[in-house]
C-alpha cells in the first residue's frame, strides 16, 4: 500500500476568477455550501473539498489534499484570511481575461505574511483570451520579487476541461518537494465552522496542525479555557481514531455548546500547552508591494489562525512614529481580547475597517511585557530573538539570557519547536558550555556563573565581617541569591550552586557553608570578652549566670556566638548556656545517680548537682532532646 501524505491547499485570487468552479472541476465537490453563495454566484465563506494525487516520483506514494476555497470579494477578505492561516501550498487563481486584479495582489500579500512559500498558479478561463502567452507572461511579471516567482503557471478551462490534469500534475510535483506537516506533539485546531447535529451534538471543523488529536482525548478550547472531550473524529469524510497535522478535521465535542462555548477563531488544543496571550512581541513587516504605512498606536485587526482580534500597534524605539512600506521593525500587538499564540506564529494585520491589508507579523514572544517594551535591554533582547526565530539553539539561548533559568517542561512550551528539537538544542548548548542542566532546570551559563560568584563573595564577606563564625548560614546565603534567580527554580539552583561550591574550596557544615581553609577565630577586640565568658562559666559549671547577665552588650554576644559555634559552649535554650565541659560533667553525675537509684525527680537531680531549678529543668530537657534521658511522668530515666 503506498504511503499517503496529508497537505492543506487553499485557493486565493480575485472575485469571479473561477476559484470555486475550478475546485468543483478538480474534485467533484461544490465548495459553495451556503444558499446565498449559490444565489449570488460568489463565495462568501470558506468552502472545503478534498483531492487525492499520485506522487510523480518513486517510491509509490499519494498526496491527500484538504482544499480550502476562500472568497475573493473584497467584502469578505476577513473570511479569506481565516482559511489560509495554516496551509502548505497556495493555489493562486488568475482569470486570463481579467488578469491581475486588486484582490489577487492583496491575497498574494496575505499569503506572504502568513509565511506561505509554495504556490501553483491556475490561469483560468484560458479560452476567453486570444493571447495565452501574453497572459502567462503578465502573471509571471506580477509574481516577480515574491516568494512565488518560480511557481508553475498552468492554463486551464473548466468549460473544456483543458489543463485540469496538468494542474494536478503541477500540484503533485510541488508537493513532492514539500516537507510534510510536522508533528511536534503540540496539536492546535483553529475552528472555522461550528454547528450542531441532532443526536450528535456540537461539531467543529478546522485545519489541524502541530500534532495529533485522538478520540476520547480531553481537550481545551482557547482562549476561554473551556474543557471538552473528543467524542468522535472525522477526517476527509471518514471516521478515524486519530487525526494528524495537515488534515481537515471534524471533532464531535462533548461538554460544550455550539456558539456559547466555542466559535470561529477559537483553538482546540491540549491544556498543558499553556494559556492565551494578550501582549505579543512581534517582528512587523510591510511588504514592498504594500501601499500603506503603519502608525504607532493605530488600532488594527490582527488575524491569526481562523480568527481575528482587535489590537493596538506599539512600534519599537527604532521605528519612530510610523513604519514605512517595505520596512520591518520590532513591535507589540496589544490585544483587546486574549488569543492562543505561539512564538513563530504568523499574523496578518489589517486596518480597523477591514478594508486594507497593512502588514504581516511573526511572533517573537507570546507573552510580552508592556512596561519594559521600549527599554534598551528589552529591545536588544527582541532583536536577538528576531535574528534567530528559526534557529532553536539561538532562540533558547536568547530566552535563557532573559529568564536566567527555567524548568525544562516550560522552556519554549508556547513555540513551534518540538520537545526533541528543544532537548537536542539543550544538549548542544550544554556541550558548548552555554547552559547548565540541573535536574529538570535549564540555566543560562552566565546566570549560573554570576550566581556562583555572588555566593562566593557572600561567604567571603561573612568570613571577613565575622571571622569568629563558622561560616555563612545557608538561609542567609539563600536570601542573598533569591533576588537573582526565578522563584520557581530557586530551590533547585540554590542547592546545586552550594553543591558545586562544595566540590571545590568550600565545605558545608550542618546549616552553614564556609571556605574549607577557614578556621573560626575571635578577632582582637573580642578575645578579652571571650576569655571573660569562659571564666564565668567555669567558675560555676552547674549553676552558671543567665545568658542575659553573661552578655549585656554586642561584643560579649558576638564572643558567645563564637564559643557556641566552636563547641566550647553549649546552648541549652534561649536563656541558658553552659560550658561544654560542665554539660559533660553534669550528664555524668545524672546518669550515675539514675543508674544507682533508679528514675529520679527534678528535685533529686537538683540536689545531686547542687544546682538550681532554673538550670536543672532546661538541662534535663536538653538531655531528653539529645537522647540521654527519658521523661516518665515527673521522673527521668535513662534511655536504653
Amino acid at each position: 500500500m503506498p504511503d499517503r501524505q496529508h497537505f492543506i491547499v487553499a485557493t486565493a485570487g480575485h472575485v469571479d476568477h473561477g476559484k470555486s468552479a475550478l475546485i468543483k472541476a478538480l474534485t467533484g465537490t461544490d465548495p459553495d455550501r451556503l444558499p446565498e453563495e449559490k444565489a449570488r454566484g460568489i463565495t462568501i465563506d470558506l468552502g472545503f473539498a478534498q483531492l487525492e494525487l499520485a506522487s510523480p516520483a518513486p517510491p509509490p506514494a499519494s498526496f491527500l489534499l484538504g482544499i480550502v476555497d476562500v472568497p475573493g470579494h473584497e467584502d469578505f477578505v476577513k473570511n479569506m484570511v481565516a482559511g489560509v492561516g495554516s496551509i502548505d501550498l497556495a493555489l493562486l487563481v488568475v482569470a486570463a481575461d481579467d488578469g491581475w486584479m486588486p484582490q489577487t495582489e492583496e491575497h498574494l500579500q496575505i499569503l506572504t505574511y502568513f509565511g506561505v512559500r509554495r504556490a501553483v498558479v491556475a490561469l483560468t478561463k484560458i479560452d476567453l483570451t486570444p493571447d495565452e502567452a501574453g497572459s502567462v507572461a503578465a502573471v509571471r511579471d506580477r509574481l516577480r520579487d515574491s516568494p512565488f516567482a518560480g511557481a508553475p503557471i498552468v492554463p486551464t478551462s473548466v468549460v473544456s476541461g483543458r489543463g485540469l490534469e496538468d494542474l494536478k500534475v503541477a500540484l503533485a510535483r510541488v508537493l513532492a518537494d514539500t516537507p510534510p506537516p510536522r508533528d511536534i506533539d503540540k496539536p492546535r485546531l483553529p475552528v472555522d465552522r461550528v454547528f450542531t447535529l441532532p443526536g450528535i451534538g456540537t461539531v467543529i471543523t478546522g485545519t489541524l496542525f502541530g500534532g495529533t488529536l485522538h478520540r476520547g482525548q480531553s481537550v481545551v478550547v482557547q482562549p476561554s479555557g473551556k474543557t471538552a472531550r473528543i467524542r468522535r473524529i472525522q477526517s476527509h469524510g471518514q471516521d478515524v481514531e486519530a487525526s494528524g497535522p495537515g488534515t481537515r478535521t471534524a471533532l464531535n465535542l462533548a461538554d460544550v455548546a455550539a456558539l456559547e462555548d466555542v466559535r470561529r477563531g477559537d483553538v482546540v488544543t491540549r491544556a498543558e500547552l499553556g494559556g492565551p496571550s494578550e501582549v505579543l512581541d512581534v517582528l512587523l513587516e510591510i511588504s514592498p508591494r504594500g501601499t500603506r504605512s503603519v502608525k504607532d498606536g493605530v488600532r488594527v485587526r490582527a488575524h491569526h489562525g481562523s480568527g481575528n482580534v482587535a489590537a493596538h500597534v506599539a512600534l519599537g524605539v527604532g521605528a519612530g512614529k510610523e513604519l514605512a512600506v517595505g520596512t520591518r521593525a520590532l513591535a507589540q500587538l496589544r490585544l483587546e481580547a486574549p488569543a492562543f499564540v505561539f512564538a513563530g506564529d504568523h499574523f496578518t494585520v489589517r486596518d480597523w475597517s477591514e478594508q486594507h491589508t497593512l502588514a504581516g507579523a511573526i511572533v517573537l514572544a507570546p507573552d510580552g511585557n508592556r512596561k519594559a517594551f521600549r527599554t534598551r535591554t528589552y529591545q536588544q533582547w527582541l532583536t536577538r530573538l528576531s535574528e534567530s526565530i528559526e534557529d532553536v539553539d539561538r532562540f533558547i539561548a536568547a530566552y535563557l539570557s532573559r529568564d536566567g533559568a527555567v524548568r525544562r517542561p516550560q522552556l519554549l512550551l508556547k513555540s513551534n519547536f518540538s520537545a526533541t528539537d528543544i532537548d537536542d538544542a539543550i544538549a548542544r548548548l550544554a556541550a558548548a558550555g552555554a547552559l547548565i542542566r540541573v535536574g529538570d532546570v535549564v540555566c543560562d551559563a552566565a546566570t549560573w556563573q554570576a550566581t556562583a560568584s555572588k555566593a562566593t563573595e557572600a561567604i567571603d564577606a561573612a568570613h571577613r565581617a565575622h571571622p569568629e563564625h563558622l561560616g555563612l548560614p545557608l538561609a542567609d546565603l539563600r536570601t542573598v541569591l533569591e533576588g537573582d534567580l526565578p522563584a520557581a527554580v530557586l530551590g533547585d539552583l540554590f542547592d546545586a550552586v552550594v553543591a558545586r561550591l562544595c566540590e571545590g574550596e568550600f565545605v558545608r557544615v550542618g546549616s552553614v557553608v564556609r571556605r574549607a581553609a577557614h578556621r573560626p577565630a575571635l578577632p582582637e577586640p573580642l578575645q578579652a570578652a571571650g576569655a571573660k565568658l569562659v571564666r564565668a562559666l567555669a567558675a560555676k559549671p552547674f549553676d552558671p549566670p543567665s545568658r542575659k547577665d553573661l552578655t549585656p552588650d554586642a561584643v560579649s554576644q558576638r564572643a558567645l556566638r563564637f564559643l557556641i559555634e566552636t563547641g566550647e559552649v553549649v546552648e541549652i535554650n534561649a536563656e541558658l548556656v553552659m560550658a561544654a565541659q560542665g554539660v559533660a560533667q553534669a550528664s555524668d553525675v545524672i546518669q550515675k545517680f539514675i543508674r544507682e537509684r533508679g528514675p529520679a525527680t527534678v528535685s533529686d537531680l537538683r540536689q545531686a548537682l547542687g544546682s538550681s531549678r532554673r538550670v536543672v529543668v532546661p538541662l534535663l530537657e536538653y538531655l531528653d532532646r539529645t537522647f540521654v534521658t527519658l521523661r516518665q511522668g515527673d521522673k527521668r530515666a535513662l534511655r536504653r
